[in-house]
């Protein structure tokens, strides 16, 4: 036996291992292979993150087709990786944990973890010898068994470092990337949300009569890694970023397919026990934000998972559907033809002061007709639509269909992309998008001077909720039962909650609704259909629960919005309710809201801009345009020409004259004779 194979069976060589890795943890190698120290991560921590992010964000939007080359570099910064650990710890726990309150092996740790990224050393899904460990996660000391092994290594959750590695990727991809998208994308972008789709629509959507209704999720659910990066090189040109990229995509998610069943079986058996949560470990959603998720839209429902990307995998789906956003404004463009009789569609599509009212004065046959097409996305659904006849909307679908097939690597036929008239209505983000005919009052002076008053008929574009969309929602909550006269159901899951609590939880859940569809013609009706669900379910639920037998009873005893206390027959010699909560002993009881239809609030018209932006958009806009000297400079000038004096200027002289004259002739110069005091005190402002 060799002297090497001797000492692999010693018995102090796994002792003589973990010293080993003990102490290639604190140092390293040089390139001529002597031993350095490792490095203080406290004398690493320099600058703001929040600064250097707000850099990258201006530096990308002042120059937004440039590539980067040198990501690297903002990835060798220990501040990033603390921010991006900040914001994992708080997405598990909860809480938000301060930048000083960071133990020490935790800023080691992160270290690590930044070298082993930036050397290109970093596997995802490593579950046994992970980096950095979450907070709820308990180091492995001891011996895993077999059975141990195997459930650590087919578990659903990845890795904590995981999450850090794609919150650090993130933030630096977001700024480079936000700027190269196109307006007509808001899904998973910031300031952008289904509101802003819909307003775009109701703004800018009027007139068209041909609709294009298309479905691409199949890229939110698989797309090719090549696809992906192609077009993240157009930006990036970093090798060892887009290197960790791609083996991310490529990491399977590993325990998906068994597991279901698994679940399922375990929640079966132990579906009535009660589960403690841990100190750090947040608490599950509340009832009402669980009904509301369950609301969800068709087109805001699907989130794109890509390998082992995570919350990376939002944003590398719209990088990729970037492409078919571009080429459906160049497309925009050149299908825009408008004709000489056009008063409203003639001029510039992005003069900004679009006028879309009236669109049937567009003319829509003949020779002369007008053609206009517009587009917006939503995730892997977006709506096209197009002001002429059907022939364009075909080709136009056969467009987008040889587009996907070349670019994205998607087949789709025409099921995914159907053609529908306005007349018929288009259902999008559970709104529908159709027709109001109305009848207006034209008054005008005729020859003579006679005010001649004649009724008319218009159009106009109406966006409205879908009714049958939010029962078929309610009845998915086994909430109601039935399509056309839908009957309500007892709310079971609050069945053990108490009458303050149930109605307090209900309530967010009617204010929820009422925010979402803030921005439908038939608000209060949608509203008030969704209380008369909530509340007749309530009084069902409390009748069965004090037994009450009816729904009658139950509003004799509690009222309409069901505020007044209810209690069961059989603890009659039970204190008052009122004395109970003088006590403190018992929550305030809210009513159930938007009881009568006079509550409700009515549709939100507020006018729309066409070149809408976000704010945080028009701050980085104008922040760097003040940061050229040329804008500055007219700026200057302006305010000289109209003998406007700068509050600098102004603040200048004032300390300038408190220094010179002193503070008793500054003062008398200032105010006069309305008293030395409010004089000093202005001087002493200004001063400090």
């Amino acid at each position: 036996m060799s002297v090497r194979t001797k000492i692999k069976h010693l018995p102090c060589t796994k002792s003589l291992h973990r010293i080993s890795r003990l102490r290639h943890r604190h140092c390293h190698l040089n390139g001529n292979g002597n031993s350095i120290p490792a490095e203080d991560p406290h004398s690493l921590l320099k600058e703001d993150p929040l600064e250097i992010l707000s850099n990258l964000w201006i530096k990308t939007f002042s120059q937004p087709q440039n590539p980067f080359t040198n990501l690297t570099g903002f990835l060798s910064k220990l501040d990033l990786w603390v921010l991006a650990y900040q914001r994992t710890y708080a997405h598990f726990t909860g809480s938000f944990p301060p930048r000083n309150a960071l133990q020490s092996h935790v800023l080691s740790d992160l270290l690590s973890l930044r070298n082993t990224v930036i050397r290109g050393n970093f596997l995802w899904h490593t579950k046994i010898r992970q980096i950095i460990r979450g907070p709820n996660e308990v180091p492995i000391t001891d011996q895993l068994s077999r059975r141990q092994l195997q459930s650590i290594l087919t578990s659903k959750t990845p890795p904590f470092q995981d999450f850090v590695v794609q919150q650090a990727l993130l933030m630096i991809f977001e700024p480079i990337f936000e700027p190269r998208f196109s307006s007509k994308s808001h899904a998973f972008r910031p300031g952008r949300n289904p509101h802003t789709v819909i307003r775009t629509i109701r703004s800018n959507f009027a007139g068209y009569l041909w609709f294009l209704k298309a479905d691409i999720s199949e890229v939110l659910d698989n797309v090719d890694v090549d696809v992906v990066m192609a077009s993240l090189e157009k930006a990036i040109k970093d090798k060892k970023v887009l290197s960790l990229v791609k083996s991310g995509l490529k990491a399977s998610r590993q325990g998906e397919g068994d597991e279901d069943e698994k679940d399922s079986r375990k929640r079966k058996k132990g579906q009535t026990k009660k589960r403690i949560l841990n100190e750090n470990e947040p608490r599950p959603d509340p009832y009402w934000l669980r009904t509301f998720f369950d609301f969800a839209p068709q087109e805001a429902a699907k989130i794109p998972n890509y390998g082992g990307c995570g919350i990376l995998s939002p944003l590398l789906a719209n990088v990729c559907l970037n492409e078919l956003d571009h080429m459906m404004e160049q497309k925009t463009v050149e299908f825009f033809r408008p004709c000489e009789r056009d008063t409203i569609w003639k001029y510039s599509m992005d003069d900004g002061c679009h006028n879309p009212a009236w669109p049937e004065f567009v003319p829509s046959s003949g020779k002369d007709k007008t053609r206009k097409m517009d587009f917006i996305r939503y995730g892997g659904h977006f709506l096209v639509g197009i002001r002429g006849p059907r022939q364009d909307a075909v080709e136009t679908r056969k467009e987008i269909i040889e587009f996907c097939e070349k670019i994205l690597g998607v087949r789709l036929d025409n099921s995914k992309i159907e053609i529908e008239h306005i007349s018929r209505g288009i259902q999008f983000l559970d709104h529908i998008i159709c027709r109001r005919v109305i009848y207006p009052t034209l008054r005008y002076t005729a020859s003579g001077g006679n005010i001649v008053s004649e009724n008319g008929v218009g159009t106009l574009l109406s966006v409205s909720a879908s009714l049958q969309q939010c029962i078929r929602q309610f009845r998915k909550l086994k909430l109601v039962k039935g399509d056309r006269d839908p009957e309500p159901l007892p709310c079971t899951p609050m069945l053990y909650s108490g009458q303050a609590h149930t109605n307090s939880q209900m309530n967010k859940f009617l204010e929820t609704m009422a925010d979402w569809f803030r921005y439908a013609d038939n608000r209060r009706k949608v509203v008030g259909f969704c209380a008369y669900v909530v509340r007749s379910s309530l009084a069902k639920l409390y009748a069965a629960r004090y037994r009450l037998k009816s729904r009658a009873k139950v509003y004799k005893i509690a009222s309409r919005d069901l505020s007044r206390p209810l209690r069961e027959h059989t603890n009659n010699s039970a204190p008052e309710y009122s004395d109970l909560l003088r006590m403190g002993l018992v929550d305030a009881i809210e009513g159930v809201q938007f009881s009568h239809m006079s509550s409700i609030p009515s549709c939100d018209y507020t006018p729309f801009p066409r070149n809408w932006i976000p704010d945080h958009e028009k701050v980085l806009h104008e922040y760097i345009n003040l940061q050229e000297p040329k804008v500055f400079y007219q700026l200057h000038k302006s305010v000289k020409q109209h003998g406007i004096c700068l509050p600098q200027d102004e603040i200048s002289h004032i300390v300038w004259q408190y220094k010179t004259l002193g503070v008793r002739s500054l003062s008398q110069k200032l105010c006069g004779d309305k008293g030395m005091e409010n004089a000093y005190e202005k001087v002493m402002v200004a001063s400090s």
